[in-house]
């Protein structure tokens, strides 16, 4: 969880605009969730010069950072923060600066350490042909880690975070968790509503991916009322489903014009403490598609019915794809993290209120287009007796004495 400065500002950085973001990020709202891990800073492509130096090695921009960059990273760590730097596993960034490839071991890791940085987003652009790599993006993507994990054992010191942008091809959900901690599933998000439906509709098929050693980044919370043209409801949606799926949650809107709206999303302590949680570090996965068959993917309408464990109870993700209000009802043992013949205590995490207590089914009313319902089921006790039939789901539901009741 942090921020990073691509989608708000894109080439147009320099480190007054990075320390005004981190102070931002301690004086507003966000200042309350950096314990639950608003923690880093993380600068984005065109802070360097064009051109490595004579040596070799990668230049700050001298005219947007004056300072350098290990004084910017140490004004950032006495925030209590950390600081994330970029590049790229190819000759070039995407923007034309000097990429890693052929300079991950004997310069760029060490660079970045020594400029004091704690994490790196490695991105995919400017290719070299395949007669000099000799190898896929997986290869490429190997040779910084290894470069990282070889500088750690002999400065002693803690790798930088590999956040690994190479947009979801050849399916790094299968293989990335080897060199870092987190890797893009997709392309690039868009400011609107379709992109974040997309997304998340390829993400539904993959979520067994995520956990604590690992997360499918379904790219920057950067829409949040800031920089596109999302409803409220919508905007709730792309932070509720980026939070439940444990992507990293980085912050990609203009905060020193963020709205109170955006900040009571951005904040929402009990999607945050789900996003959190140090004992389940899963995601949450579709239990039903809803308006598709299961398993069928559609880009305009993903999965609708969600749930996931979490260390307090179950979390249900209900999410209206409809262009109009919808209700949306369920049977509570659709999700397999719901025990039969239990009732269930229902949380709201997004109006914070007790909403009474669920009996075999639950259903949320005229959820907004596009909007999102997120529930905390906990456990509370044994249902009612006399329930008929005596199985929610009648599928051989049968007596002791050999009678089926479906």
């Amino acid at each position: 969880m942090g921020y990073n400065t691509w989608n708000a500002y894109h080439c147009d950085i320099d480190e007054g605009l990075i320390l005004q973001t981190a102070q931002l990020m301690k004086s507003l709202n966000l200042a309350a969730c950096i314990d639950a891990g608003y923690t880093h800073v993380n600068i984005d492509d065109c802070y360097s010069e064009r051109s490595r130096n004579d040596d070799g090695d990668i230049v700050e921009d001298s005219k947007k950072f004056p300072s350098g960059m290990k004084a910017l990273t140490d004004k950032i760590h006495n925030l209590g923060l950390k600081a994330g730097i970029y590049s790229d596993s190819g000759w070039f960034t995407c923007q034309l600066y000097p990429g890693s490839f052929q300079n991950e071991a004997s310069r760029d890791a060490k660079r970045f350490h020594d400029w004091g940085f704690d994490y790196l987003k490695y991105d995919n652009c400017a290719v070299p042909f395949d007669n000099i790599t000799r190898e896929n993006i997986m290869g490429r993507y190997e040779r910084m880690a290894n470069a990282i994990a070889d500088l750690s054992l002999t400065s002693g010191t803690s790798p930088l975070i590999l956040s690994m942008c190479q947009w979801g091809r050849e399916q790094g959900w299968t293989w990335a968790r080897r060199y870092g901690q987190s890797w893009r599933t997709t392309d690039d998000i868009d400011p609107n509503w379709q992109s974040i439906a997309k997304i998340l509709n390829q993400n539904s098929f993959y979520t067994w991916a995520t956990d604590f050693y690992g997360h499918n980044d379904m790219d920057i919370v950067s829409h949040i009322l800031g920089n596109g043209p999302l409803t409220y409801e919508e905007a709730k949606s792309h932070f509720t489903a980026w939070a439940l799926l444990k992507s990293p949650l980085l912050i990609g809107t203009h905060l020193a014009s963020a709205t109170k709206e955006t900040l009571e999303i951005l904040t929402n302590p009990e999607i945050i403490a789900i996003h959190q949680d140090s004992v389940v570090g899963t995601s949450i996965s579709p239990f039903r598609w809803g308006i598709n068959p299961d398993w069928v993917s559609n880009n305009t309408h993903p999965a609708q019915y969600w749930s996931g464990e979490s260390q307090n109870g179950t979390v249900v993700m209900l999410l209206n794809t409809l262009d109009e209000p919808a209700d949306m009802f369920f049977r509570l043992t659709e999700s397999p993290w719901i025990r039969a013949g239990r009732q269930y205590t229902v949380r709201d995490l997004w109006t914070h209120t007790d909403n009474g207590t669920a009996v075999r089914n639950l259903t949320a009313h005229a959820v907004p287009p596009h909007g999102v319902v997120a529930l905390l089921l906990q456990d509370a006790g044994n249902e009612p007796d006399g329930l008929w039939p005596p199985c929610a789901v009648l599928e051989w539901c049968m007596n002791s004495n050999g009678t089926r009741i479906d």
